[in-house]
């Protein structure tokens, strides 16, 4: 039988905290360093951030999502992954004179909190799926 040092509303806090930390440095890797916007030659801007950054942010934070999935902490999972980009995305862009990073901000806050609960759905529907073993029991 195997022994958890934290259980119950300890385990859940230290996960959605230590999945925040994990979020918010993974957003600064990422994102945090790139703020030049990029004019094409029609004179449109684009970026800051290139597809390959959002891409390797969303690569990076899967690996401890699903760890945390599998190990039955889903709330603390989601909790800690949108407050933790919330948080990064609310500094890193509170330099906006317009207003208008509080939209984008909000947009960050809804879609990590949707995409982040459907792979921990998924992760859980396949938990179930799975048989336990003695092991575990």
């Amino acid at each position: 039988m195997r022994r958890r040092l934290l259980s119950g509303p300890a385990a859940r806090l230290l996960t959605a905290l230590l999945l925040a930390l994990v979020a918010s440095a993974a957003w600064a890797a990422w994102l945090g360093w790139d703020q030049q916007r990029d004019v094409q030659p029609d004179g449109t801007q684009t970026g800051p951030y290139e597809a390959w950054q959002v891409i390797g942010l969303v690569v990076t934070l899967l690996v401890p999502v699903c760890w945390a999935a599998f190990r039955g902490h889903a709330a603390g999972t989601v909790a800690g992954v949108t407050a933790g980009l919330t948080i990064a995305a609310a500094y890193d862009w509170s330099d906006d004179a317009s207003g208008l990073f509080a939209v984008g901000v909000g947009m960050v806050m809804v879609g990590s909190l949707a995409l982040t609960a459907g792979v921990c759905a998924l992760i859980g529907a396949v938990r179930r799926q799975q048989p336990r073993s003695r092991a575990h029991e």
